[in-house]
């Protein structure tokens, strides 16, 4: 399931953002890169633990509590703290598969990455190039959002990052465990919590509404891991 998500961070918190990262001193994006990874990743990032990451880092987690569509979409039960990238000259990440189990460099503590996300900071216009790409059994989908919008993809999806040719693409990155390890079953509960809210707000007196909420929950209480 590839979902994106408008407006997860405040044109303010996107500026602040951008203030603060473009202020920042970059390293070599291979430093987290997975052994087959490293020969096919040419960006820059800032180190886990470095001051603007863990601040920014804070803000997108505090955006993420606050959307409802993250909530339903992941079903997140550990969040692995936001990283921040940077393409350009022609910079990019050719395919690859994310790395299943990460663990937090400062708490240690190892997550299984089972949803990705990508937090686009760059307006489109700003950079040529830098599209995502997604593959998955309905064939290869292209992703360039406007600043502050989100798309979440399974981590088992192979994915790329096409040659940002002119300008700069800045963005945070992430992985979440979801309480539902399958992504089908993740897709299933979702198309579910959909139609529920959507019967609730246009016929809110139809008692079917309480009985999908309880095939919901039956539903979650069976799956979920915690």
């Amino acid at each position: 399931m590839l979902i994106t998500i408008a407006d997860v961070l405040s044109v303010g918190e996107i500026a602040e953002s951008r203030a603060l990262l473009d202020a920042a001193q970059w390293v070599d994006g291979k430093v987290t890169a997975g052994y087959q990874a490293q020969s096919v990743k040419e960006n820059l990032q800032l180190p886990e633990g470095h001051p603007v990451a863990v601040k920014l880092g804070e803000m997108v987690l505090a955006a993420l509590a606050r959307s409802p569509l993250f909530m339903s979409a992941a079903l997140p039960l550990r969040v692995f703290p936001p990283m921040f990238n940077r393409y350009t000259g022609g910079g990019h990440f050719g395919t690859h598969v994310d790395t299943a189990i990460r663990a937090n460099a400062s708490t240690g503590q190892r997550i299984r990455t089972d949803v990705s996300a990508t937090l686009f900071l760059s307006a489109p216009e700003e950079y040529e190039g830098g599209e995502l790409l997604v593959e998955d059994t309905y064939g290869v989908h292209s992703v360039k959002l406007p600043a502050g919008h989100m798309v979440l993809y399974p981590a088992t999806s192979l994915h790329r990052v096409n040659p940002v040719t002119r300008g700069a693409r800045v963005a945070s990155f992430f992985w979440i465990q979801s309480m539902i390890r399958s992504d089908a079953d993740r897709t299933l509960l979702y198309d579910l919590d959909t139609t529920i809210q959507r019967l609730a707000k246009e016929a809110p007196e139809n008692t079917v509404g309480i009985q999908l909420t309880g095939i919901y929950h039956n539903l979650l209480r069976r799956w979920a891991e915690m």
